[in-house]
């Protein structure tokens, strides 16, 4: 199969240009960092095998000096941390950067489920219900509730010799599309939920978002920290350090202390005196060398796919078709500072997924009024920063025009790589099938099933025409760019940890398939049917009603399903039987993404084909793409063009 090979020069310069980038300050490991973010409040105060850390204390001469008594702990029998939240008392597990977690108010800790109503708090300007919490849910009345890919979220259960265990129903907070910011746990109630577990980082235990209010935040950041938006604590704010810093960023905390390696050795503070200027100079010149390297990377890929030879059976696009390369960028290395900007402080409002597998993603507006779509990837250890830049170098160089173009990166001091690629003012596919129930904000079947065809077909291109093959890996609505004219762009690539191109999973009813893009896209399918995920429920219970031919009972009520004719009633319920087939047998490997664009693309061709309504965006939007290629890949088709 041919595709892009990346030279040996230029995998050599990727090596020595990731191995120089791992001695740099960003390069420490997590323990160290998290050693420095949770180190000990000023008085190092103890409660058992539990450090406590800024801004929580026993004595309130050892907390912060804006406001102490909000995080107050006490210590009972010296081993038993305890947190006082208005009438209500929590034994405290754990101290996190940013969060603390929580045991459930006077129930024994192992229990395997908790009334819905049992977990009393109500956010107020200090604490709120973290994002990250998971939620398994049982016997709920209404399975809606349930979400896709949470059920695999194994955990420790003390009631069974910590062995194993999976929820046959989870939530993660961070979905949002039930439990909103501020709710309670009584939320899950009016789905008919009689009890609930939580879990944060594979530990059971509530996680509680801590922030400062607004109004105390003017002098609360250290030297080199600067303050960020909380997430769940409303008007609520916290410090964080600059680039090239590591702590807390608070004045009354750790502070922010510089980074460096010093004699092999991770060190922070005054220590790094010496070595600053010698690693600034090294930083400066490793920059320039990696911006080299990516150009070299972008010209050597359109170089290569320009002149690569026509091989029979695949799908070979004219590479003097410019609609179909994209035009290089110079690549850039952003600042946390400007992206923080951008995202006004990485606001909630500004966040386009929370997804589990390819990180966050938040919409911003650079200072030249550039729209981005900023990715954010949680690194644990060198090797999955390694997985990272090799991931970003290979999307990079893409020439797709489909596929949303990587504008840089950004490394922050703490680990996190962030990849900025373009993003369109039209927003996200999620918002506007959102927004289907208005009929001008809404996406008509026209428009619905070009959208499908060319996701579908660029899928297949990643799968089939480059070499190695590059499959997304989190694919969903909230990945998928629309410009003004509707046409699609993909981002949000899963950057690491991923084998081949396929994840061991477990359904709702506890029985394992292997997730693969297929299988994504069907659900991806049924969402563009449905008109959201609030319609589609459950995969399984979508699937009942397609087999059951009740598909207008998940239908978007805006596509008007009764009042179309019959042809176009017909595409819609083998649009939603190819969503069906790619649940039932994308995981196995029995239908590839090829097949699925071929189809789709055939179903969108007669649609224009008998449609009276043709108007001039979609012969437009059919003329210059390149979907219609896909059908000259099979020598048994009828209406190769």
């Amino acid at each position: 199969m041919s595709g892009f090979l990346p030279s040996p020069l230029l995998l050599i310069t990727f090596i020595v240009v990731f191995r120089a980038f791992t001695q740099i300050p960003i390069s420490h490991s997590l323990q160290q960092e998290q050693q420095v973010l949770v180190s000990p409040n000023r008085c190092n105060e103890k409660c058992g095998h539990l450090q406590i850390s800024f801004p929580f204390h026993l004595n309130t001469s050892c907390g912060s000096l804006l406001r102490s008594e909000p995080f107050r702990l006490s210590c009972s029998n010296s081993t038993k941390l305890h947190l006082d939240i208005g009438s209500q008392s929590y034994q405290v597990l754990d101290i996190l950067y940013g969060g603390i977690v929580v045991d459930f108010p006077g129930i024994y800790s192992c229990r395997r489920y908790f009334d819905v109503n049992s977990f009393g708090f109500s956010r107020n300007e200090f604490y709120g219900i973290s994002l990250d919490n998971v939620l398994g849910l049982s016997d709920c009345e209404d399975s809606s509730v349930c979400k896709v890919g949470c059920e695999k979220i194994s955990v420790l259960d003390c009631e069974r010799n910590n062995e194993t265990i999976s929820s046959t129903c989870c939530y993660p907070l961070s979905d949002r599309s039930v439990w909103r910011i501020g709710d309670g746990f009584s939320r899950f109630s009016s789905f008919g939920c009689r009890g609930f577990s939580s879990w944060v980082q594979g530990k059971r235990g509530v996680k509680l978002e801590w922030a400062l209010p607004r109004n105390f935040s003017k002098n609360a950041c250290a030297e080199n920290g600067f303050v960020v938006n909380a997430t769940t604590v409303k008007d609520g704010v916290r410090c964080k350090c600059q680039d090239g810093f590591i702590g807390d960023g608070f004045g009354d905390g750790v502070g922010c202390l510089k980074s460096c390696t010093k004699d092999g050795r991770q060190v922070y503070g005054r220590n790094c005196s010496s070595t600053e200027r010698h690693e600034k100079k090294k930083t400066i010149i490793l920059a320039g060398f990696f911006i080299s390297a990516f150009i070299v990377g972008s010209a050597a890929a359109l170089y290569g796919l320009s002149r690569r030879p026509v091989s029979s059976g695949t799908w070979d696009p004219d590479p003097n078709d410019d609609m179909n390369v994209i035009s290089f960028r110079k690549p850039r290395f952003f600042t946390y500072e400007e992206l923080d900007l951008a995202t006004k402080g990485f606001d909630d409002g500004q966040k386009l997924v929370d997804g589990i597998n390819g990180g966050t993603v938040h919409a911003g507006v650079l200072s030249d009024g550039s729209h981005v779509a900023i990715q954010k990837v949680h690194c644990k250890n060198e090797h999955d920063l390694s997985q990272v830049l090799s991931r970003v170098e290979m999307l990079s160089s893409v020439p797709h025009k489909h596929v949303a173009s990587i504008l840089g990166c950004c490394f922050d001091s703490d680990r996190t790589p962030f990849v900025i690629y373009e993003f369109s003012a039209n927003g996200t596919l999620e918002e506007h099938l959102n927004h289907g129930g208005d009929r001008k904000s809404g996406l008509d079947w026209y428009q619905r099933l070009i959208i499908a065809a060319q996701t579908a077909s660029t899928l297949a291109y990643l799968q089939q025409e480059i070499s190695p093959p590059i499959y997304h890996h989190d694919l969903k609505s909230g990945n998928i760019y629309l410009d003004h004219d509707n046409s699609i762009k993909i981002a949000g690539f899963g950057l690491m940890n991923f084998m081949e191109g396929s994840s061991l999973c477990h359904n709702s009813e506890g029985g394992k398939f292997y997730r693969t893009d297929v299988y994504d896209f069907g659900i991806l399918l049924l969402e563009i049917v449905a008109g959201s995920t609030k319609n589609i429920h459950l995969p399984n219970a979508a699937l009942s009603k397609i087999r059951s031919r009740k598909l207008e009972e998940i239908l978007d009520q805006s596509l008007y399903y009764h009042e179309q004719p019959q042809f176009r009633r017909e595409q819609m319920e083998t649009t939603a039987d190819i969503a069906a087939r790619c649940l039932l047998f994308g995981g196995d490997g029995r239908l590839s993404m090829m097949d699925v664009a071929k189809e789709l693309i055939q179903i969108t061709k007669d649609s224009l084909d008998g449609s009276a309504r043709r108007g001039p965006a979609i012969d437009e939007t059919f003329s210059n793409s390149s979907l219609l290629q896909m059908i000259s890949m099979s020598p048994d088709t009828s209406f190769a063009h």
